[in-house]
């Protein structure tokens, strides 16, 4: 069944917003994949391990699960950023080192969730980078923002005021108005891929998810757009192709038709990458 025939534009039915992952299965998983954390996580990086992040959901093809997300905030000023957890001292192995982790809408929100696919290795990714955390246009996907914006521009919420009815010709319109963003990446040697979505849907859920009210702000979700499978950058809403995997109203890579769902945030547990030493 495609997506669209499951939410139907015209319905006005509302995405439901879940954790997919249950206790037992979560522990199973653990149990499974603890030589694989311990091997990963000894001498030759900090950090790591087994992670549980939130993701948009993995719905088809070879990816092993969905993309993090990334919690959001809109400033005072309607500038649109991320949410960076706090950078704190903890023991591992036996000796000190600083982590980025914090406790957001009942779970634990860490920078763990992005260590995968060399990600790791970036200096952008450190808990202790220093950044404003804006997200900034990254051009080349939508028309619409490659006439609002310069490469590197913040995005303001005032340049989404249509996302209720927003269309390209993918998909239906009014599901979610996208933007192609960078995240921590000014004076980066790498960037940090990005998209950020403002969704009525997610307004919606917000109202009684507590993750959700935590981790969106008027609508606005984002996650990293670096797909789990062969590290490619996926689209949103970008390719006709992506009907015809049933990923016209939701995130489709290319390369190996790995497909998600922005709108359905489920658990994720993982093996982080360690962060190299230093």
């Amino acid at each position: 069944m495609s997506q669209s025939d499951k939410y139907p534009a015209e319905s006005g039915r509302r995405r439901f917003v879940k954790g997919v992952v249950g206790g037992a299965a979560l522990a199973g998983v653990g149990a499974m994949g603890s030589a694989t954390v311990n091997t990963l996580t000894t001498s030759g990086g900090v950090g790591g391990g087994s992670t549980v992040a939130m993701s948009i959901a993995h719905t088809g093809g070879p990816a092993p699960r969905g993309l993090p997300q990334i919690p959001v905030e809109v400033t005072d000023d309607g500038y649109i950023r991320g949410i960076w957890p706090e950078t704190q001292t903890v023991t591992q192995e036996g000796r000190e080192i600083e982590v980025a982790q914090e406790q957001l809408g009942g779970r634990t929100y860490s920078g763990e969730w992005f260590q995968y696919c060399g990600v790791e290795s970036q200096e952008n990714i450190e808990p202790n980078f220093e950044s404003d955390n804006l997200f900034r246009a990254a051009p080349g996907k939508y028309d619409w923002q490659d006439e609002t914006y310069e490469d590197g521009d913040q995005i303001h919420v005032d340049d989404f005021q249509d996302y209720a009815e927003w269309g390209n010709g993918i998909g239906d319109d009014g599901v979610g108005k996208p933007a192609s963003v960078t995240w921590r990446s000014e004076d980066a040697d790498a960037d940090l891929n990005a998209i950020v979505i403002r969704s009525p849907l997610i307004e919606e859920a917000a109202q009684d998810d507590e993750w959700v009210s935590a981790s969106t702000d008027q609508g606005f979700l984002a996650y990293l757009n670096v797909c789990t499978h062969f590290c490619c950058i996926p689209d949103y809403k970008v390719l006709e192709e992506s009907a015809r995997y049933d990923a016209e109203n939701g995130t489709y890579c290319v390369c190996h038709q790995s497909t998600y769902d922005p709108f359905t945030l489920e658990e994720s547990l993982f093996i982080a990458r360690p962060r190299p030493d230093e």
